[in-house]
This record gives structure tokens, sequence and C-alpha cells, in this order.
């Protein structure tokens, strides 16, 4: 059973998702403020945030949320629409990015893709690129021994990326095989995730004897492995 932090303050909302959660099999923490999404106990695997509540800003509890929980799931539901709302929530923390009114069918469909763990190369052994490796068996990247804290759909995208290592992947691929086969909306969530997934690279291991994220413009992304 998966645990689920709901965050939401508007009660006819809530409840309506509180319910639909429970219904799907999930366990549900329901708080209507940032104060007590902040409060809450540890046992969830994922958290559902509106982002205008009556205490916090939301974008605020998103990333004081992601400090706390690097590897859990965190998914917005709000009625802020605007684009540059969308890439501040996702550079939040957030990932994913949803705008009201959603239909639970979609919304229950993201929330799984989201909680589906070690989709692509699920079976594949730990894989080295220079001072890069990725252990997708344990779910761990590390540069020269030392962990890289990845959010969860960034090291399924470092996985990807690296399982096709010096190959062209289109952003429709990697929508589908990182997120979910039947994706809804716009890829700019996979734009978001690349740029922190380079800054993290970068952090870990600066440019040297590293992989680098290559963009391929009208296409897509590949990973080039560091020269020897």
């Amino acid at each position: 059973m998966t645990g689920v932090l709901l965050v939401e303050d508007d009660e006819t909302i809530g409840e309506m998702l509180r319910t639909s959660l429970v219904q799907h099999g999930h366990d549900v923490v329901w708080v209507t403020g940032g104060r007590a999404a902040l409060r809450a106990e540890d046992g969830w695997d994922l958290a559902l945030l509106d982002l205008g509540l009556p205490d916090l800003d939301g974008t605020e509890v998103c990333r004081e949320l992601r400090a706390r929980r690097p590897g859990s799931v965190i998914v917005v539901l709000t009625a802020r629409g605007q684009e540059m709302d969308v890439i501040v929530g996702l550079e939040a923390g957030a990932d994913d990015y949803l705008v009201k009114p959603v239909p639970l069918g979609e919304l229950h469909a993201r929330l799984r893709a989201h909680l589906r763990r070690g989709g692509a190369g699920r079976e594949s052994p730990a894989v080295a690129l220079g001072r890069l490796r990725i252990d997708t068996a344990a779910r761990r990247a590390t540069v020269d021994g030392d962990e890289i804290a990845l959010r969860a759909k960034e090291f399924d995208l470092l996985a990807r990326l690296t399982a096709a290592a010096g190959q062209a992947i289109s952003r429709e691929d990697l929508m589908a095989d990182v997120w979910d086969a039947h994706w809804f909306g716009s890829t700019k969530t996979l734009d978001v995730h690349i740029a922190a997934l380079r800054r993290k690279l970068d952090d870990a291991g600066g440019r040297s004897g590293m992989p680098r994220i290559v963009t391929l413009r009208r296409h897509g992304y590949r990973l080039e492995a560091p020269a020897d």
C-alpha cells in the first residue's frame, strides 16, 4: 500500500481526492495547510500538493518537502497554470505539475507512472561511464564512489540515457519510457529534469571524465561517454 500525503485546503476537492485515492489502494494522510504538511510523519511515498495554501506558499512547501525527502515523489495539483508557474514548481522539486481540473483517470495514470520504480533497464547490471557509475538494482548513481542525490525521475532519466549511451533518443521516447507510455501534455517537465540532472552531474564531478548530456535540436537528447 502506497502512503500518500495529500495537501489540499479546499474541503470539497480534498474529500473527493482522498476518497478516490483510498479506492485505488492508497493510505492517505490529508492535511489542509503547508505547516501541517511539513509536520506530517515520514510514512509517505508520494505527496499530492496544492500550491494555493492558506498559511504558506505551496512552492516553498514543495522545496522543503523535497529537501527532506529527496527520493520521494511530489506531484503538484493546482489551479496555477501559467508556464512560469509550471517551471517554478518543477524547479522547486516537483516530479510533475498538473493543472486543475484533472480527470481522475488521468491523475491516477500519472501517479502510477511516477510510483513505478526501475522502468528502463531494470534488469541491467551496473554501468560505468568514466567516473560515473549507475547501479539500477540499487538505484544509485555515484561519482568516484560518492552518491549523487537524485530524485526518482532524475535517476530513471539518467538510467535510460545511460542504457543507450551514444544513441539519440527522442523527447517522445524519453517521456514514454521514463514517465508513461500514455503521457498527457507537454514535455516541459523533461526539459526541467534534464537541466537539473546536468547541474547535479556537474556539481558532483565537474566536466573531466564525466559523460555529457547533449541536446539534439528538434529531436531529443544523447548521453555522450567521456573521452578516454
